[in-house]
């Protein structure tokens, strides 16, 4: 069974979907309205499902005329990507949002399911026998060290 998160990200998702390339314009209140949930809910999902190294971006403006507006974002081609990501990693990066990044690249084609899997499997907290910052730093050098060597092709 879906739980409110779910069902609130699948609503968001589709509508961005059925728009195209234009972006989406919401109102918190009203959304948390129409799923009978408090707005901190919309929140929730927006901060935690519409991430960059998920391909969104999230403006809002607060007040009476205030919006959320969710873009999604697509490179020009696998390159960009690829250097988006190396971004987004920076000099530590925690578990679930490296997970989120090679997520990210199998969905835009960028690797097969097979590096998807090998990737994953060696951003797990548990290979990394450390403090947590020195943890998120190791496992961020990795990440970039696949993704420059994603950037090249092989020569035969």
């Amino acid at each position: 069974m879906k739980n409110i998160s779910d069902i609130i990200e699948e609503y968001l998702k589709s509508t961005i979907q059925n728009r195209g390339d234009d972006p989406l314009e919401i109102k918190r209140s009203e959304i948390a309205k129409k799923f009978q949930c408090v707005p901190s809910q919309i929140n929730y999902v927006i901060q935690t499902r519409f991430t960059l190294e998920k391909g969104y971006q999230v403006e809002s403006k607060r007040g009476g005329g205030g919006y959320i507006r969710i873009i999604k974002v697509s490179p020009h081609d696998h390159l960009d990507l690829l250097d988006q990501m190396i971004q987004i990693v920076g000099r530590g990066i925690d578990q679930l949002t490296a997970e989120n990044i090679i997520i990210r690249l199998f969905e835009e084609k960028a690797i097969t399911k097979r590096e998807a899997n090998i990737m994953i499997s060696v951003m797990d907290r548990t290979l990394y026998n450390a403090n947590i910052s020195h943890r998120d730093e190791v496992r961020s050098n990795i990440l970039i060290a696949m993704l420059e060597t994603l950037k090249y092709k092989e020569l035969s």
